[in-house]
């Protein structure tokens, strides 16, 4: 099976992903800064979750254009990427309501954790059936940044409970971590697309 139509279903959930998570968002009640100030929390939230799920749709779009086909595992293994990403406008209505407090910042790094071994997931699932020889397994390589990512997701998580702002600043490093396409796809991209 081609890889077009999961990278087409994984494009649409996506979109409705970003559009539910600025549903989510309350309007200001006044006309002034004043009152915008109550909301910089959800929208710090918003805009993080916006990255990181930006992030996750452009690597995702890079894998699949390395990627020569997929099978069942693969479609499976997409879902429940997108079930982890479906989560985020969830966490944030939480972090909206709540604040910052820790279970709710928890609650935030456990489902981007758990997207992110999703993804890891997906990616393995991915050279199965591609071979080890494939060229998204040449380009991963031993996928440091991914297992770093992991790492600082599970601290964030634990230093919620401690002090929520730490989970927050682990989030924003793992986001500017990725904030470029991953180089090892990226570059192998291009020399597809260069004339032989």
């Amino acid at each position: 099976m081609e890889p077009a139509r999961l990278e087409a279903f994984t494009d649409g959930v996506v979109a409705i992903i970003i559009t539910i998570m600025v549903l989510e968002i309350r309007v200001p009640h006044g006309a002034d800064l004043a009152a915008l100030q109550a909301d910089i929390p959800v929208l710090i939230a918003y805009v993080l979750s916006y990255v990181n799920v930006g992030i996750f749709w452009n690597n995702h779009h890079h894998m699949l254009h390395v990627t020569e086909r997929v099978d069942g595992k693969v479609l499976w293994a997409n879902l429940a990427l997108l079930f982890w990403l479906s989560l985020v406008p969830f966490v944030i209505r939480w972090i909206d309501e709540s604040g910052f407090t820790p279970l709710p910042t928890a609650a935030y790094g456990v489902v981007l954790a758990c997207a992110g071994f999703s993804y890891n997931i997906l990616q393995r699932t991915i050279i199965a059936v591609n071979g080890s020889d494939s060229r998204l397994a040449v380009a991963l390589g031993d996928d440091r940044k991914g297992r770093m990512s992991l790492i600082l997701y599970l601290s964030a998580i634990a230093l919620a409970f401690v002090r929520p702002w730490m989970a927050i600043v682990a989030y924003v490093t793992v986001a500017v971590m990725w904030l470029v396409p991953d180089s090892r796809i990226e570059s192998l991209v291009k020399k597809m697309k260069e004339p032989l």
